[in-house]
């Protein structure tokens, strides 16, 4: 009777994804001329913010870790 509870939550977990699925996937569909840029136009992609404070980020992670695995050796 233990193992039954868990695995009723499983499985209604599951059904209820499948079911939210399949409800939801035909609200993503577009009908035809529904926006968008035009073919053959350049679209600009703001690259520059995100990435640059992403990458510093982990450069400085990873130069932390380094000097603590540093420090940790010559202990």
């Amino acid at each position: 009777m233990n193992s039954f509870i868990p695995t009723l939550r499983l499985f209604l977990s599951a059904a209820g994804v499948c079911l939210l699925a399949g409800v939801f996937t035909p609200a993503l569909a577009q009908g035809p001329g529904s926006g968008g840029p035009a073919p053959g136009t350049p679209t600009g992609v703001p690259i520059d913010g995100g990435a640059s404070l992403l990458l510093a980020a982990g450069a400085a992670y990873g130069l932390k870790r380094l000097r603590n695995a540093r420090q940790a050796k010559s202990k």
